[in-house]
């Protein structure tokens, strides 16, 4: 169960967010060293090759789709530290193996929530704005602005922590918008109506439902 502005957020600015998303957080363990600002500069250009170039990902090729999201995201995210942000309060109330599905359930819900949005990347360019960052820092902002022809720059922030291998993105601002907290409301509701259980339940149909649509052979 998804709240409306989530909804809205993904349908309306996820069309660069995916991409641009994914390029700042393709890099390796030896890159650990790299200011966040230059990670996210050196790599988006990768990225936003292999869309450009492969025929299958702009169709749409689940496959395709998914392999890039592995190679280029996953080792990047902190899906705990997301899945923590998202429950809000209620995380201590939950179990190690509640924590552990609740995570679990949660990746999915972003990573197909990105992959799906490769797709709509339609040539749009990323500016990237001077880094506000002190010696020492282990949190700071990534400010990127997704220029959009006709249309509106779009502010897009990301929230990174440095950890030994690296910096990892824990949140995306959206034009002011909390990618990950803004499923705390509904989240809050579901547990209040079904317990924590319910809220496993609700994401895991959730995904199962998207990933069976997905397996779907195309109508004609």
């Amino acid at each position: 169960m998804m709240n409306n502005i989530a909804a809205s957020v993904a349908s309306t600015v996820m069309t660069g967010v995916a991409a641009v998303f994914c390029t700042l957080l393709a890099a390796t363990a030896a890159a650990a060293d790299i200011a966040p600002d230059v990670l996210a500069k050196n790599t988006t250009q990768e990225v936003l090759a292999i869309i450009k170039a492969d025929k299958d990902i702009q169709g749409g090729n689940p496959k395709k789709i998914h392999e890039l999201v592995d190679a280029k995201v996953l080792p990047h995210f902190d899906f705990a530290h997301m899945t923590l942000l998202a429950v809000g309060k209620n995380w201590s109330r939950a179990t190690p193996e509640q924590r552990q599905s609740l995570t679990a359930e949660f990746r999915t819900l972003l990573v197909r929530t990105y992959s799906t949005s490769l797709t709509a990347y339609k040539n749009q360019v990323i500016e990237f704005k001077p880094l506000s960052m002190q010696p020492g820092d282990t949190d700071v902002k990534v400010k990127t602005e997704v220029i959009q022809p006709g249309g509106k720059p779009i502010p897009l922030d990301y929230r990174m922590e440095k950890k030994p291998e690296g910096w990892k993105v824990y949140d995306v601002v959206v034009d002011g918008v909390s990618l990950v907290t803004n499923y705390r409301n509904s989240f809050a509701n579901e547990i209040r109506q079904s317990g924590i259980d319910g809220l496993i339940k609700t994401l895991a149909d959730k995904n199962q439902r998207a990933m069976d649509g997905s397996a779907a052979p195309a109508k004609k």
